[in-house]
C-alpha cells in the first residue's frame, strides 16, 4: 500500500487522525466513540490497558454490533501479531470483523539479517483469516532501544511485513523527535507512516507532510483524563488536518 491509497480510502487528503481509546467498559467506550462519530474522525483504536484479552473480547463484540459501520481497530496490549491474529481471525469468523490490528512491537530486529520473527508473524496473519490492516511498532516506545542512526535502516527493513509502518516517541504523551519522522520518511519512501504517540493540536502541523495516520490519545483527552475524549481538542486536531488536506 502506497501513501495516496491509504488516504484514498480514508477520504482524508490529510493526515488520518485514529483517536485511541483505552477501553474500562462499553459505556465508556460508546460514549467516546460518539465524539469520534460526531466529529467525523476517521475511525479509533481500542486498547485493552487495564486488563487481560479476555475480558476484553466482549466489549468488542458489543462495539462491533453497536458500531457496524465504525472504522475500528485494536491493540491488545503488549501482545504481538503472533496472539493477536488468530484471535482477530476467530471473531471475523463469528462476524466481528475488526478492521486494524496496531502491534506495539512488530518483532522486528534491525541486527538480524533475516526476520526470523516477522516472517513467522506474516505466516500466522495468512493462516488466520483475517483480513484487517496491519499497523507494526517499529522503533516503538517501550521497546527494545534502536540506535537512532538504524531509524531509516529499521524502517525500509519493516515495509514488507506490515501494512502501516507506526513509530512513537520514547514514552505515551510524547512527541516524536522529528529527526526520527525525517528518517522513517526517508526509509519508507511512498509508504504509509503513522505515529503514535505526543500528537497533539498544538504540534500536529509539524508532523502532517511526512506522516500520514495520527493514533491519539492523551493529545486529544482531557486534561489529567487517561479515558475520555474531550471533544474541543479532537475538534481542533480535525480542523488542522482537513485544513491541511483542502485545495490551496
Amino acid at each position: 500500500m502506497d501513501r495516496s491509497t491509504f488516504h484514498r480510502l480514508f477520504k482524508s487528503p490529510g493526515p488520518v487522525v485514529t483517536p485511541v481509546i483505552h477501553v474500562t467498559d462499553i459505556r465508556q467506550t460508546l460514549t467516546n466513540i460518539s465524539h469520534v462519530a460526531r466529529l467525523g474522525a476517521q475511525g479509533v483504536f481500542l486498547i485493552n490497558h487495564d486488563f487481560p484479552v479476555e475480558p476484553f473480547l466482549p466489549i468488542l463484540r458489543a462495539a462491533r454490533a453497536e458500531c457496524p459501520n465504525l472504522w475500528m481497530g485494536v491493540n491488545f496490549l503488549a501482545q504481538p501479531g503472533r496472539v493477536a491474529f488468530p484471535i482477530l481471525g476467530r471473531l471475523a469468523a463469528e462476524g466481528c470483523q475488526i478492521d486494524a490490528y496496531w502491534a506495539d512491537d512488530a518483532c522486528m530486529d534491525e541486527r538480524q539479517l533475516t526476520q526470523t520473527e516477522a516472517e513467522a508473524i506474516a505466516a500466522i496473519r495468512a493462516a488466520s483469516g483475517w483480513q484487517g490492516m496491519y499497523f507494526g511498532g517499529v522503533c516503538f516506545k517501550k521497546q527494545r532501544p534502536v540506535d537512532p542512526s538504524l531509524n531509516e535502516y529499521s524502517a525500509r527493513l519493516a515495509l514488507p511485513f506490515m501494512d502501516v509502518v507506526t513509530t512513537s516517541g520514547v514514552a505515551t504523551g510524547e512527541a516524536t523527535d522529528l529527526t526520527k519522522i525525517n528518517d522513517f520518511r526517508r526509509g519508507l519512501g511512498v509508504a504509509p507512516l503513522a505515529i503514535a504517540s505526543g500528537v497533539t493540536p498544538d504540534n500536529a502541523a509539524h508532523y502532517a507532510a511526512d506522516v500520514d495516520c495520527f493514533l491519539v490519545a492523551t493529545g486529544i483527552n482531557r486534561p489529567g483524563d487517561f479515558y475520555n475524549i474531550d471533544p474541543a481538542r479532537l475538534a481542533a486536531l480535525l480542523d488542522l488536518t482537513r485544513a491541511y488536506g483542502a485545495p490551496k
